[in-house]
């Protein structure tokens, strides 16, 4: 981002009048005169709202807007919000002619609310805190508070002006949208006087201009004249200015105007831009530096284990969960807490069980779950040691408790699944006075009985409408209609997959409880949950040994097998070397204090 301000002597000038102002937008793009996408509401004005999201997790973005939406009662694709197609896009959402890709994917998202919201949504945000995580749904929420919540939203722009040929007829749309709707002139009219101040950020999405030239882009807005002082740290209005770009699947600028050496390159120079866009900042700009999303890394926490969930993505869980602030959330596969900490972070009260009474306590008395939730000054969880297959024994049913199921279920590829249970027909009693400090028999669990047992405790458990969030990996011919485990009293709500490797990724699936569960039907249920029976259990099961085999195909394997196992017995001498030479040091200084103290 390059910050600039317009010069002196334009501040005062006024907006002028354009009568034959060409319409910008395509036909199929709401445009400042009409406002409207369909017939019914032809006469009404529409509010819009740009959204840049980070270059991360792509395809669980739009699951997390609807969710978070949602959550505040705003129903996405309704009258009161739906998506509004970017410049060059045609009702399909196809990018044309600009990109030589037209199944890019763009980093932008235009909403579309009524224009009688527009006093409400449009509150100037800039100081809500990104990382005020602990918040509850309001039905008086700005766009701003509602959005920011949003982990992969980067910005959130109240949209003046877009356009696909130039930065002129942008600037032109601004003024239309100014001076010919309700909207416009009653926003202006508060954000431009004065008292208020202001700076202009110019975004052009990691492609280098020089001062010169982003000084000229500026000036193209300098009619607007807006009265108060420029202030480049903390003003009252931020607005930006941005030149969207075709992206490269890393997040780069695909056709890069400078080459390696810094030298322009013309045939790059001279493509036209996907998008121009000209709008108030409201909040959302993302932190990943030690204030933002960097704080929760899991590097900087004090205990981890082999699947705690990456940071990023359990926020992202907790949104498709709609969990907030007094929210009581359960996970049932807690290991070493890194989903239920994105939970507690949220505000939730949390509770936690593991089949792994080891994992729960920890590996001494400063690497815990609990040392983890300390570090951040949040709340302890609820710790129990049980699982789903005895989840009956432990808990009270007679009424739903949780707003939110969210977990990782085991599938056996870095850990596997195990329940409580011998393998032999006739286990040996316990006897009483070894109960206190005994740790149960665990036994094989199916991951088809890890699934079912989920679905139907979740159904048990949660409230009307609340949610179970769950991630599972799976092959390419995982068919989510037919392969994903269903109930009765739960409906899926979303199932977003993410590629991993060539043929494996992983995916979130979000369902709601929409039934109350009738405990007499419990064996009705279960026998409905694989569509397919056997047939569907069976492409969640022994993924490990799918993954293996898929390797070996892949040529060199023997070789590059070899040397990974010689690494990890390089590994493992070097870990033995190091305790067994801290053992002696420990002795050493033993022997070193009996003798002095003698």
């Amino acid at each position: 981002h390059f910050s600039f301000f317009f010069p002196t002597d334009r501040c005062k000038s006024e907006i002028k009048s354009d009568n034959n102002t060409e319409i910008i937008m395509d036909t199929t793009i709401e445009t400042p005169e009409s406002n409207s996408s369909s017939a019914s509401d032809a006469n009404e004005e529409r509010y819009l709202v740009l959204i840049e999201f980070a270059y991360r997790h792509l395809d669980f973005q739009m699951a997390e807007i609807e969710s978070i939406l949602d959550m505040h009662g705003i129903q996405l694709g309704s009258p009161d919000c739906r998506v509004h197609p970017l410049p060059g896009q045609d009702e399909t959402g196809r990018t044309t002619p600009a990109s030589t890709n037209p199944e890019l994917r763009r980093l932008y998202l235009i909403l579309s609310f009524p224009g009688k919201d527009a006093s409400k949504l449009s509150d100037n945000r800039n100081n809500v805190d990104r990382w005020d995580l602990a918040t509850r749904a309001s039905e008086n929420a700005s766009i701003a508070e509602i959005l920011s919540r949003c982990t992969l939203i980067k910005t959130i722009v109240e949209l003046w002006g877009a356009s696909t040929s130039s930065l002129d007829t942008c600037a032109k749309e601004c003024g239309e949208w100014i001076k010919n709707t309700k909207v416009g002139k009653s926003i202006f009219a508060n954000v431009a006087s004065e008292k208020e101040s202001w700076k202009l950020t110019v975004h052009t999405l990691g492609t280098k201009y020089t001062r010169e030239e982003q000084a000229e882009m500026r000036n193209k807005f300098s009619y607007l004249g807006f009265q108060g002082p420029v202030q480049m740290k903390e003003p009252n209005h931020e607005y930006i200015l941005i030149r969207e770009v075709e992206m490269d699947g890393k997040g780069s600028p695909l056709h890069p105007r400078h080459g390696i050496d810094k030298n322009l390159i013309p045939e790059h120079d001279k493509l036209p831009p996907l998008g121009v866009y000209f709008g108030r900042l409201l909040g959302g700009k993302s932190k990943r530096g030690r204030g933002g999303l960097e704080q929760y890394n899991l590097k900087n926490r004090v205990y981890l284990g082999p699947t705690s969930m990456d940071a990023e993505l359990s926020f992202v869980m907790t949104n498709y969960g709609q969990v907030q602030k007094g929210s009581v959330v359960f996970d049932p596969f807690v290991g070493t807490g890194s989903i239920l900490l994105s939970c507690a972070l949220r505000g939730a009260y949390c509770m936690g069980s593991d089949i792994d009474i080891r994992v729960l306590k920890g590996r001494n008395e400063q690497e815990t779950i609990w040392k983890n939730f300390d570090q951040y000054h949040l709340r302890r969880p609820e710790l129990l040691r049980s699982d789903n297959a005895i989840y009956h024994r432990h808990f009270r049913q007679h009424q739903p408790l949780y707003n939110a199921i969210v977990c990782d279920p085991p599938y056996g590829i870095r850990a596997g699944a195990r329940k409580t249970g011998s393998r032999k027909d006739t286990p040996r009693p316990i006897l009483e006075e070894h109960r206190h400090d005994h740790i149960a028999q665990t036994k094989p669990y199916a991951v088809s009985d890890v699934m079912s047992d989920l679905l139907d405790v979740a159904a048990r458990t949660l409230v009307m409408n609340g949610r179970l969030v769950y991630v599972i990996p799976s092959f390419q011919e995982f068919n989510p209609n037919t392969d994903l485990p269903r109930h009765d009293c739960l409906e899926l709500v979303h199932s977003c997959y993410q590629p991993l490797q060539a043929d494996l990724g992983r995916r979130i699936v979000a369902m709601k409880k929409v039934k109350e569960y009738d405990f007499s039907k419990r064996d009705h249920y279960m026998s409905r949950i694989w569509v397919n029976g056997t047939a569907s259990a069976e492409k969640c099961a022994n993924l490990r040994d799918k993954i293996l085999e898929a390797a070996k195909q892949k040529p060199d394997y023997e070789r590059k097998a070899a040397v990974r196992r010689q690494k990890r017995k390089a590994h493992r001498e070097e870990k033995k070397a190091a305790k067994k030479k801290l053992a002696q040091d420990n002795n050493e200084a033993v022997a070193a204090v009996e003798e002095k103290q003698s």
